[in-house]
């Protein structure tokens, strides 16, 4: 199980029915979604921890995971099965800050942080495989398009309200609401965690 969740990636389908789960059949254009991420985010803040958006979408892509493989959910609400999902992930998040108090963070070296794609090394062992992701990183960036690369590094640059607020200027800049915005990023780091992935498989 461990090693499904490891190389798995949320693609276009699955997000779309991602979506529909968790509007419960009333198509909401989204605002489910941000609605949910928004109180994940909130949840994990609340929780002191120093990744609080990072924490809430990969507890997002593991129940659209999960809702892939068991094809439905329907013994709990959507929302309280994120909820679920995101205690789960806290504790892992608190046995990880035991060992190193970055080690969900992931921060590279323009300044991205985009969730699990690269972790800080606990050991000297894992310091070139850290370089290895940073550098799949850089390559796959670079294979964004224009557009695409400056808003994914513009949305997740900076910490809590200064991010907030890159956030709304960002959306302003591009015509776009902010819920839009989000979602727009949301699939831009989909495509870009997919590529990375595929990037390390290859060595």
């Amino acid at each position: 199980m461990a090693e499904l969740k490891k190389n798995w990636a949320l693609n276009q389908d699955a997000f779309r029915k991602f979506l529909g789960w968790l509007d419960a059949g009333v198509e909401s254009n989204g605002k489910s979604y941000l609605g949910m991420r928004h109180r994940l985010v909130l949840y994990f803040d609340r929780k002191n921890c120093s990744a609080p958006d990072d924490l809430a979408d990969e507890t997002l892509n593991r129940v659209a995971h999960k809702l892939e493989e068991k094809g439905q959910i329907t013994d709990v609400t959507p929302a309280h099965y994120c909820y679920i999902t995101a205690k789960f992930l806290l504790l892992e998040h608190a046995r990880e800050r035991a060992k190193s108090p970055q080690s969900i963070e992931a921060v590279s070296q323009r300044g991205l942080t985009i969730g699990s794609l690269a972790t800080t090394p606990v050991a000297d062992g894992r310091a070139i495989a850290r370089e290895q992701v940073l550098d799949c990183l850089d390559r796959c960036l670079d294979e964004l398009a224009p557009g695409d690369r400056e808003l994914i590094l513009e949305y997740y640059r900076g910490e809590r309200r200064a991010k907030m607020e890159r956030r709304s200027a960002l959306a302003a800049r591009a015509g776009l609401s902010p819920n839009a915005l989000s979602i727009k990023a949301c699939r831009i780091r989909n495509k870009l965690e997919e590529c990375v992935r595929e990037c390390r498989a290859q060595g």
